[in-house]
Protein backbone atom coordinates (compact mmCIF):
# COMPACT_ATOMS: atom_id res chain seq x y z
CA UNK A 1 0.00 0.00 0.00
CA UNK A 2 1.42 3.51 -0.93
CA UNK A 3 2.11 5.59 1.88
CA UNK A 4 1.33 9.34 1.59
CA UNK A 5 3.95 10.92 3.91
CA UNK A 6 7.04 9.54 3.99
CA UNK A 7 10.07 10.77 7.28
CA UNK A 8 13.03 9.43 6.68
CA UNK A 9 15.91 10.71 9.85
CA UNK A 10 18.72 10.63 7.31
CA UNK A 11 16.78 12.70 4.66
CA UNK A 12 16.37 15.43 7.64
CA UNK A 13 20.30 15.01 8.55
CA UNK A 14 21.24 15.88 5.05
CA UNK A 15 19.07 18.08 4.60
CA UNK A 16 19.84 20.31 7.41
CA UNK A 17 23.43 20.13 6.33
CA UNK A 18 22.43 21.66 2.92
CA UNK A 19 20.34 24.45 4.34
CA UNK A 20 23.34 25.33 6.29
CA UNK A 21 25.42 25.89 3.77
CA UNK A 22 23.20 27.56 2.02
CA UNK A 23 22.83 29.88 4.99
CA UNK A 24 26.78 30.20 5.42
CA UNK A 25 27.10 30.91 1.53
CA UNK A 26 24.59 33.83 2.06
CA UNK A 27 25.99 35.46 5.46
CA UNK A 28 29.52 35.83 3.17
CA UNK A 29 28.06 37.11 0.17
CA UNK A 30 26.01 40.11 2.67
CA UNK A 31 29.35 40.18 4.58
CA UNK A 32 31.09 40.61 1.36
CA UNK A 33 28.52 43.39 0.07
CA UNK A 34 28.41 45.50 3.60
CA UNK A 35 31.36 48.20 3.01
CA UNK A 36 30.34 49.32 -0.79
CA UNK A 37 26.35 49.39 0.18
CA UNK A 38 26.44 50.74 3.53
CA UNK A 39 29.01 53.89 2.44
CA UNK A 40 28.45 54.86 -0.56
CA UNK A 41 31.19 57.32 -1.89
CA UNK A 42 29.71 60.78 -2.91
CA UNK A 43 29.62 61.29 -6.68
CA UNK A 44 30.94 65.02 -6.78
CA UNK A 45 30.72 67.61 -3.29
CA UNK A 46 27.82 69.28 -3.68
CA UNK A 47 24.70 68.63 -1.42
CA UNK A 48 22.51 66.74 -3.78
CA UNK A 49 24.92 64.07 -4.41
CA UNK A 50 25.78 63.68 -0.79
CA UNK A 51 22.06 63.53 -0.02
CA UNK A 52 21.75 60.56 -2.77
CA UNK A 53 24.87 58.44 -1.30
CA UNK A 54 23.61 58.85 1.94
CA UNK A 55 19.84 57.44 1.19
CA UNK A 56 21.99 54.64 -0.80
CA UNK A 57 24.16 54.03 2.46
CA UNK A 58 20.57 53.73 4.78
CA UNK A 59 18.78 51.37 1.87
CA UNK A 60 22.33 49.24 2.47
CA UNK A 61 22.22 49.27 6.26
CA UNK A 62 18.61 48.36 5.92
CA UNK A 63 19.35 45.56 3.77
CA UNK A 64 22.02 44.24 6.39
CA UNK A 65 19.55 44.70 9.40
CA UNK A 66 16.88 42.50 7.85
CA UNK A 67 19.50 40.10 6.20
CA UNK A 68 20.87 39.75 9.59
CA UNK A 69 16.86 39.01 10.80
CA UNK A 70 16.80 36.24 8.15
CA UNK A 71 19.86 34.79 8.71
CA UNK A 72 18.81 34.64 12.44
CA UNK A 73 15.45 32.83 11.54
CA UNK A 74 17.27 30.50 8.99
CA UNK A 75 19.75 29.46 11.59
CA UNK A 76 16.45 28.36 14.56
CA UNK A 77 14.87 26.65 11.56
CA UNK A 78 17.49 24.39 10.58
CA UNK A 79 18.18 23.67 13.83
CA UNK A 80 14.72 22.98 14.03
CA UNK A 81 14.62 20.66 11.33
CA UNK A 82 18.05 18.58 12.44
CA UNK A 83 16.65 18.72 15.81
CA UNK A 84 13.08 16.86 14.51
CA UNK A 85 14.98 14.29 12.55
CA UNK A 86 16.68 12.97 15.75
CA UNK A 87 13.45 13.61 17.90
CA UNK A 88 11.59 11.34 15.00
CA UNK A 89 14.41 8.65 14.61
CA UNK A 90 13.94 7.80 19.18
CA UNK A 91 10.10 7.88 18.35
CA UNK A 92 10.61 5.34 15.34
CA UNK A 93 13.12 3.62 17.55
CA UNK A 94 10.83 3.30 20.64
CA UNK A 95 7.59 2.49 18.40
CA UNK A 96 9.44 -0.46 17.18
CA UNK A 97 9.21 -3.08 19.74
CA UNK A 98 5.73 -2.64 20.77
CA UNK A 99 4.45 -2.66 16.91
CA UNK A 100 6.55 -5.77 16.16
CA UNK A 101 4.97 -7.39 18.94
CA UNK A 102 1.64 -6.76 18.07
CA UNK A 103 2.26 -7.69 14.24
CA UNK A 104 3.99 -11.15 15.52
CA UNK A 105 0.55 -11.60 17.85
CA UNK A 106 -1.52 -11.02 14.89
CA UNK A 107 0.21 -12.31 11.71
CA UNK A 108 -2.35 -12.02 8.91
CA UNK A 109 -3.22 -8.41 9.67
CA UNK A 110 0.21 -6.68 8.96
CA UNK A 111 0.88 -2.97 9.39
CA UNK A 112 -2.73 -2.17 8.51
CA UNK A 113 -4.56 -4.21 10.69
CA UNK A 114 -2.45 -2.64 13.73
CA UNK A 115 -3.39 0.59 12.97
CA UNK A 116 -7.38 -0.16 12.50
CA UNK A 117 -7.54 -2.75 15.76
CA UNK A 118 -7.19 0.37 18.25
CA UNK A 119 -10.17 2.29 15.86
CA UNK A 120 -12.07 -1.19 15.57
CA UNK A 121 -12.26 -1.15 19.37
CA UNK A 122 -13.12 2.40 19.88
CA UNK A 123 -15.99 2.43 16.73
CA UNK A 124 -17.15 -0.39 17.37
CA UNK A 125 -15.63 -2.67 14.45
CA UNK A 126 -15.45 -0.08 12.11
CA UNK A 127 -11.59 0.50 10.72
CA UNK A 128 -9.63 4.24 9.94
CA UNK A 129 -8.66 2.54 6.99
CA UNK A 130 -10.06 -0.19 4.43
CA UNK A 131 -13.48 -1.28 3.36
CA UNK A 132 -16.32 -2.48 5.03
CA UNK A 133 -17.58 -6.20 5.06
CA UNK A 134 -20.13 -7.41 2.99
CA UNK A 135 -23.69 -8.74 4.34
CA UNK A 136 -24.27 -12.26 3.89
CA UNK A 137 -26.57 -13.69 1.13
CA UNK A 138 -29.65 -14.54 1.67
CA UNK A 139 -29.88 -12.81 5.06
CA UNK A 140 -30.60 -9.52 4.02
CA UNK A 141 -27.41 -7.97 5.91
CA UNK A 142 -26.70 -4.25 5.83
CA UNK A 143 -23.04 -3.61 4.51
CA UNK A 144 -20.72 -2.20 6.86
CA UNK A 145 -19.55 1.29 7.17
CA UNK A 146 -16.29 1.85 5.17
CA UNK A 147 -12.68 2.84 6.77
CA UNK A 148 -13.52 5.87 8.82
CA UNK A 149 -10.87 7.72 6.90
CA UNK A 150 -10.72 5.90 3.91
CA UNK A 151 -12.38 2.68 2.82
CA UNK A 152 -16.04 1.74 0.19
CA UNK A 153 -18.71 0.62 2.53
CA UNK A 154 -19.71 -3.18 2.22
CA UNK A 155 -22.50 -4.25 -0.48
CA UNK A 156 -25.61 -5.27 1.54
CA UNK A 157 -26.24 -9.03 1.57
CA UNK A 158 -29.02 -11.04 -0.67
CA UNK A 159 -33.11 -10.95 1.00
CA UNK A 160 -34.70 -14.44 1.51
CA UNK A 161 -37.39 -15.12 -0.37
CA UNK A 162 -39.87 -12.12 -0.34
CA UNK A 163 -37.39 -10.19 2.13
CA UNK A 164 -35.95 -6.83 1.70
CA UNK A 165 -31.86 -6.53 0.62
CA UNK A 166 -29.51 -5.11 2.64
CA UNK A 167 -28.54 -1.72 2.60
CA UNK A 168 -25.78 -0.75 0.85
CA UNK A 169 -22.58 0.58 4.01
CA UNK A 170 -21.48 4.26 4.01
CA UNK A 171 -18.18 5.33 2.94
CA UNK A 172 -15.87 6.96 4.98
CA UNK A 173 -14.72 10.67 4.42
CA UNK A 174 -12.72 9.25 1.00
CA UNK A 175 -14.68 6.34 -0.57
CA UNK A 176 -17.46 4.79 -2.60
CA UNK A 177 -21.14 3.74 -1.03
CA UNK A 178 -21.77 0.01 -1.16
CA UNK A 179 -24.48 -1.55 -3.50
CA UNK A 180 -27.59 -2.16 -2.36
CA UNK A 181 -28.81 -5.99 -1.83
CA UNK A 182 -30.77 -8.05 -4.39
CA UNK A 183 -34.22 -8.56 -3.25
CA UNK A 184 -35.54 -12.40 -2.47
CA UNK A 185 -37.33 -13.64 -5.12
CA UNK A 186 -41.33 -14.05 -4.21
CA UNK A 187 -42.34 -17.81 -3.02
CA UNK A 188 -44.15 -20.16 -5.76
CA UNK A 189 -47.41 -21.24 -5.02
CA UNK A 190 -51.39 -21.39 -6.48
CA UNK A 191 -51.00 -17.70 -6.19
CA UNK A 192 -47.15 -16.45 -6.50
CA UNK A 193 -45.45 -14.44 -3.61
CA UNK A 194 -43.78 -10.57 -4.05
CA UNK A 195 -40.67 -10.36 -4.81
CA UNK A 196 -38.49 -8.29 -1.91
CA UNK A 197 -37.56 -4.38 -2.35
CA UNK A 198 -33.86 -4.05 -3.62
CA UNK A 199 -31.68 -2.47 -0.75
CA UNK A 200 -30.55 1.25 -0.74
CA UNK A 201 -27.01 2.11 -1.74
CA UNK A 202 -24.80 3.23 0.79
CA UNK A 203 -24.17 6.97 0.79
CA UNK A 204 -20.46 8.19 -0.88
CA UNK A 205 -17.70 9.71 1.20
CA UNK A 206 -17.68 13.70 2.64
CA UNK A 207 -14.76 14.29 0.76
CA UNK A 208 -14.68 11.97 -2.60
CA UNK A 209 -16.48 9.12 -3.72
CA UNK A 210 -20.12 8.51 -5.62
CA UNK A 211 -22.93 6.87 -4.00
CA UNK A 212 -24.04 3.43 -3.87
CA UNK A 213 -26.18 1.53 -6.74
CA UNK A 214 -29.58 0.35 -5.44
CA UNK A 215 -30.21 -2.87 -5.15
CA UNK A 216 -31.86 -4.79 -7.76
CA UNK A 217 -35.75 -6.05 -6.63
CA UNK A 218 -36.52 -9.31 -6.37
CA UNK A 219 -38.81 -11.41 -8.98
CA UNK A 220 -42.24 -12.35 -8.15
CA UNK A 221 -42.74 -15.85 -7.63
CA UNK A 222 -44.82 -18.13 -9.92
CA UNK A 223 -48.47 -18.78 -9.41
CA UNK A 224 -50.07 -21.89 -10.83
CA UNK A 225 -53.73 -20.98 -11.01
CA UNK A 226 -53.72 -17.79 -9.56
CA UNK A 227 -51.71 -14.56 -10.49
CA UNK A 228 -48.15 -14.85 -10.24
CA UNK A 229 -46.44 -12.59 -8.03
CA UNK A 230 -45.51 -8.73 -8.49
CA UNK A 231 -41.87 -8.02 -8.89
CA UNK A 232 -40.18 -5.88 -5.82
CA UNK A 233 -39.13 -2.29 -6.14
CA UNK A 234 -35.84 -1.38 -6.95
CA UNK A 235 -33.17 0.32 -3.78
CA UNK A 236 -32.30 3.68 -4.15
CA UNK A 237 -29.51 4.99 -5.10
CA UNK A 238 -26.77 5.92 -2.30
CA UNK A 239 -26.83 9.89 -1.51
CA UNK A 240 -23.74 12.04 -2.46
CA UNK A 241 -22.29 13.73 0.02
CA UNK A 242 -18.97 14.88 -1.33
CA UNK A 243 -19.05 18.78 -1.58
CA UNK A 244 -18.26 19.10 -5.71
CA UNK A 245 -18.32 17.33 -8.67
CA UNK A 246 -19.58 13.39 -7.69
CA UNK A 247 -22.77 11.52 -8.46
CA UNK A 248 -25.44 10.30 -6.65
CA UNK A 249 -26.04 6.19 -7.06
CA UNK A 250 -28.64 5.31 -9.42
CA UNK A 251 -32.09 3.18 -8.36
CA UNK A 252 -32.03 -0.65 -8.52
CA UNK A 253 -34.23 -1.99 -11.68
CA UNK A 254 -37.92 -3.38 -10.63
CA UNK A 255 -37.85 -6.80 -9.97
CA UNK A 256 -39.98 -9.04 -13.07
CA UNK A 257 -43.39 -9.54 -12.29
CA UNK A 258 -44.29 -13.43 -11.64
CA UNK A 259 -45.14 -15.59 -14.55
CA UNK A 260 -48.71 -17.71 -14.07
CA UNK A 261 -50.28 -20.77 -15.82
CA UNK A 262 -53.20 -19.82 -16.23
CA UNK A 263 -54.28 -16.71 -14.24
CA UNK A 264 -52.92 -13.35 -14.30
CA UNK A 265 -48.91 -12.60 -14.89
CA UNK A 266 -48.00 -10.66 -12.05
CA UNK A 267 -46.59 -6.32 -12.31
CA UNK A 268 -43.06 -5.54 -12.76
CA UNK A 269 -41.63 -3.84 -9.71
CA UNK A 270 -41.15 0.35 -10.30
CA UNK A 271 -37.53 1.17 -10.34
CA UNK A 272 -35.87 2.55 -7.53
CA UNK A 273 -35.57 6.42 -7.06
CA UNK A 274 -31.87 7.98 -8.02
CA UNK A 275 -29.95 9.14 -5.36
CA UNK A 276 -29.64 13.03 -4.39
CA UNK A 277 -26.75 14.77 -4.96
CA UNK A 278 -25.64 17.99 -2.66
CA UNK A 279 -22.19 19.30 -4.14
CA UNK A 280 -21.21 22.26 -6.08
CA UNK A 281 -21.71 20.25 -9.53
CA UNK A 282 -22.15 16.83 -8.74
CA UNK A 283 -25.04 14.59 -10.47
CA UNK A 284 -28.06 13.08 -8.77
CA UNK A 285 -28.67 9.66 -9.52
CA UNK A 286 -30.71 7.78 -12.26
CA UNK A 287 -34.07 6.09 -11.41
CA UNK A 288 -34.29 2.54 -12.13
CA UNK A 289 -35.27 0.75 -14.78
CA UNK A 290 -39.18 -0.77 -14.00
CA UNK A 291 -39.60 -4.66 -14.23
CA UNK A 292 -41.04 -6.61 -17.14
CA UNK A 293 -44.29 -7.86 -16.29
CA UNK A 294 -44.83 -11.72 -16.14
CA UNK A 295 -46.62 -14.18 -18.70
CA UNK A 296 -50.13 -14.82 -18.08
CA UNK A 297 -53.67 -14.58 -19.22
CA UNK A 298 -53.39 -11.45 -19.72
CA UNK A 299 -49.82 -10.14 -18.92
CA UNK A 300 -48.68 -8.36 -16.39
CA UNK A 301 -48.07 -4.76 -16.59
CA UNK A 302 -44.41 -3.82 -16.25
CA UNK A 303 -43.24 -1.69 -13.52
CA UNK A 304 -42.41 2.32 -13.90
CA UNK A 305 -39.47 3.46 -14.07
CA UNK A 306 -38.08 5.28 -10.96
CA UNK A 307 -37.51 8.94 -10.79
CA UNK A 308 -34.13 10.87 -10.91
CA UNK A 309 -32.10 12.13 -7.93
CA UNK A 310 -32.01 15.40 -7.78
CA UNK A 311 -28.79 16.98 -8.64
CA UNK A 312 -26.33 20.13 -6.58
CA UNK A 313 -26.08 23.30 -7.44
CA UNK A 314 -25.25 23.50 -10.69
CA UNK A 315 -25.15 19.79 -11.10
CA UNK A 316 -27.58 17.56 -13.68
CA UNK A 317 -30.62 15.85 -12.32
CA UNK A 318 -31.16 12.34 -13.01
CA UNK A 319 -33.02 10.77 -15.31
CA UNK A 320 -36.56 9.12 -15.08
CA UNK A 321 -36.09 5.62 -15.82
CA UNK A 322 -37.71 3.59 -18.51
CA UNK A 323 -40.75 1.75 -17.93
CA UNK A 324 -40.79 -2.17 -18.08
CA UNK A 325 -42.38 -4.34 -20.99
CA UNK A 326 -46.25 -5.65 -20.89
CA UNK A 327 -45.80 -9.38 -20.28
Amino acid sequence: MSSFVIASPDVFATTSQDLAGIGSALRSANLAAAPSTTSVAAAAGDEVSAAISAVFGAHGAEYQALSAQVAKFHEEFVQTLSGGGLKYAAAEAANASPLQGVAAANPNQGVLGVINRPFELLLGGRPLIGSGTNGAPGTGQAGGPGGLLVGNGGDGGSGAAGQAGGRGGNAGLIGNGGKGGTGGAGTNGTTGGKGGTGGHGGAGGWLGGVGGIGGVGGAGGTGTTGAGGAGGRGGEGGTDRAYFLFSAGDGGAGGAGGNSTTGLGGAGGPGGQGGFAYGLGSAGGDGGVGGNGGHGTPGGNGGGGGPGGGGGLLGRNGLTGAAGNHG
